[in-house]
């Protein structure tokens, strides 16, 4: 089950759920093979509707990997995800939400 206020968000591969997350790390890899100057132009990509579906793989990717699962692209070339490219690109753009917003407390 992923945890929103660390981050993580939920995605189910193959059947089974997935607990992605964007960690520094995976965020220095997202980087280095998206070769985009900085994640502000990714993000900013996403606000404005023009993410390819690259871009989605590779935080889904990043986002496995940040959440434990040692997976790459070619593993996910094959993989039925549940509620197909929309799902992945909802949850693509809803990982790079949150790897960027601080919570707010529960309380308010």
């Amino acid at each position: 089950m992923a945890n929103p206020w660390s981050g993580e968000v939920a995605l189910t591969i193959d059947g089974q759920e997935r607990a992605l997350k964007l960690t520094l790390g995976a965020l220095a890899e997202l980087e280095a093979d998206l070769e985009t100057g900085s994640l502000l132009e990714l993000v900013a990509r996403f606000e404005e509707g023009r993410f390819s579906t690259r871009d989605v793989l590779s935080l889904i990717v990043a986002g496995l990997r940040g959440g434990g699962a040692d997976l790459r692209a070619a593993d996910l070339l094959r993989a039925d995800i549940q509620g197909g490219p929309v799902a992945a690109a909802q949850a693509a753009a809803l990982l790079l939400a949150r790897a960027f917003t601080v919570p707010e407390s529960p309380a308010g």
